[in-house]
C-alpha cells in the first residue's frame, strides 16, 4: 500500500476529501511533497509557524534539549529549566499584570483552562461570547465558539454561555454581576479577519471592571507578530485579565497557554489541590522550541517589516472577482461571493505551487497567513498566482448571459 492509501484507512480524517499532499520536507517558506513539488506556503500551519519552518535556531533548541531530557513530570514539583526560562521571557514581554503562565498542549486547552480559572476565580458561572469567533474544538471551547452549525451537533455543552453580536456596544449591557468571563478574539480570524471597532474592546474592559467581571483575550492566531505588533491587545491599549496563547507560541511544536496574575492563578492550587492538570503541557521540548522562536521573532525584528509586507498584498491582490480584502499584519481574508469560486482559486493556486485555504466561517474567503519571514519577491509570485487563477473565471464579454467557467 502506498502513503495516501493508509492515510486514508487508518488516520482519522476531518472531512470527506482532504487535500491529500504528502509532504516530505519543509523549510522557511517553502513546502515540498513526495514528487518534489515545490510549494510557497501562505497558511504556515495556520499561524504556527510565524518564524518560517525548521529555522535554524530553533531546531538547534530543540537538539539540544533532547540531548538533557524529555518527558520527565511537567507538572508537580520538578523545576524544568525550559518552562521556567520561556515564562519568564514571555512575562517580560507582558505588562506587569500578566505574570504567571500556566502551559497546556494547544489553544483550546488554554481556552479550557480559563475559562475554569474564571469560574473558580469569581465564583459565578455566566460567560459571554461572541458570534463567528472561534476558540477551539474541545467541548468548553466549543461551548464559546460563535457558529450553532458547529455546537448543536455536540449538544449538551455547557451551560450558562451567552453570545453577542461582535462589535455591538448596545449588546455589551448583557454583561452582568452573574457573568464570570467575557472571552473574545482579539481579531475575529475564522469569521474572515473582522477587527474591533474602533473604542469596542474598551467599552468590554470597562464593562468587566464595572461587573467584576474576567477579559478573557483570545491571542492564539493573532499573537507573536501576526498582525504588526507582537500582541493586538497592545494596539487596543488594554489589558486582558487573561491572556490566550498558542499556534506560533510553540515555534512549531505543540504548546498552548494562559496567562494571568498570580493572585489570580493561584485559585488553581487549592480547594481542590490540582484544580487544571495536565501531563504534558509545557512540554521541555516544546518550550525549548518556542523559546527560540520568540528570541528568533525579537532579536532578527522580524515585526517590524509586517506592515510593508501586508501593504504589499493589499496593493497586489486587486481583481475585479475581489470583492474585498480585510487584514491586520499578516493575516489577510480575501472575499469573493462564494465559496465555490473561492475552492477553484484554492485549487488552482495549489496545482500553481502556492498553499492556501479557507476560513472555518468565511468560506468565501481564501486565506492568508504566511510565515512572518515570506519575502517580497514571494509575496508577488504568490499574488500572481492568486490573481492569474481569478483570470480563468473572468466572465467574458458578450451577449450572451454571463457564467463562469
Amino acid at each position: 500500500m502506498n502513503l495516501r492509501r493508509l492515510f486514508l484507512e487508518h488516520v482519522a480524517q476531518t472531512s470527506a476529501s482532504p487535500l491529500g499532499i504528502e509532504i516530505k520536507k519543509a523549510k522557511g517558506t517553502r513546502l515540498w511533497d513526495s514528487d518534489g513539488k515545490e510549494f510557497i506556503d501562505l497558511i504556515a500551519g495556520i499561524s504556527v509557524c510565524n518564524v518560517g519552518h525548521r529555522h535554524p535556531r530553533v531546531i538547534k533548541a530543540i537538539k539540544q534539549q533532547l540531548d538533557d531530557y524529555m518527558h520527565v513530570l511537567v507538572y508537580g514539583e520538578m523545576i524544568e529549566s525550559p518552562q521556567v526560562q520561556y515564562a519568564k521571557a514571555l512575562t517580560e514581554q507582558l505588562p506587569p499584570s500578566l505574570n504567571s503562565v500556566y502551559f497546556t498542549n494547544s489553544g483550546a486547552e488554554a481556552v479550557e483552562g480559563a475559562l475554569k480559572l474564571a469560574k473558580r476565580s469569581t465564583n459565578r458561572v455566566g460567560i459571554v461570547a461572541f458570534k463567528n469567533s472561534y476558540h477551539g474544538s474541545t467541548q468548553g471551547a466549543l461551548s464559546v465558539i460563535g457558529d450553532e452549525e458547529w455546537r448543536n451537533a455536540f449538544r449538551p455543552l455547557l451551560p450558562g454561555v451567552l453570545h453577542l453580536e461582535y462589535n455591538s456596544f448596545d449588546d455589551l449591557k448583557h454583561i452582568n454581576s452573574s457573568t464570570a468571563c467575557v472571552i473574545v478574539e482579539s481579531v475575529q480570524a475564522e469569521a474572515g479577519v473582522i477587527l474591533p471597532a474602533k473604542g469596542w474592546m474598551q467599552a468590554i474592559k470597562n464593562k468587566c471592571t464595572e461587573t467584576g467581571s474576567l477579559l478573557i483575550l483570545d491571542e492564539i492566531q493573532t499573537g507573536f507578530g501576526r498582525t504588526g505588533s507582537l500582541w493586538f491587545f497592545e494596539q487596543l491599549g488594554i489589558v486582558p485579565d487573561i491572556l490566550l496563547l498558542g499556534k506560533a507560541l510553540g515555534g512549531g511544536m505543540p504548546l498552548g497557554a494562559f496567562v494571568s496574575d498570580k493572585a489570580i492563578m493561584w485559585q488553581l492550587t487549592n480547594a481542590p489541590v490540582l484544580g487544571h492538570i495536565t501531563t504534558f503541557g509545557g512540554h521541555p521540548v516544546c518550550c525549548a522550541a518556542g523559546l527560540a522562536a520568540l528570541k528568533v521573532l525579537l532579536e532578527e525584528k522580524i515585526i517590524k517589516d509586517i506592515r510593508e509586507k501586508e501593504n504589499l498584498f493589499m496593493k497586489l491582490l486587486w481583481h475585479p472577482l475581489i470583492r474585498s480584502v480585510h487584514s491586520s499584519g499578516l493575516l489577510i481574508a480575501v472575499e469573493f461571493d462564494s465559496f465555490e469560486l473561492n475552492k477553484r482559486v484554492i485549487d488552482a493556486c495549489i496545482k500553481e505551487g502556492v498553499l492556501t485555504d479557507w476560513f472555518l466561517f468565511a468560506p468565501h474567503c481564501l486565506r492568508i497567513a504566511p510565515p512572518l519571514t515570506i519575502s517580497k519577491k514571494d509575496i508577488k509570485k504568490a499574488c500572481a498566482i492568486i490573481i492569474a487563477a481569478l483570470d480563468l473565471h473572468t466572465p467574458k464579454a458578450s451577449n450572451d448571459s454571463i457564467t463562469l467557467e
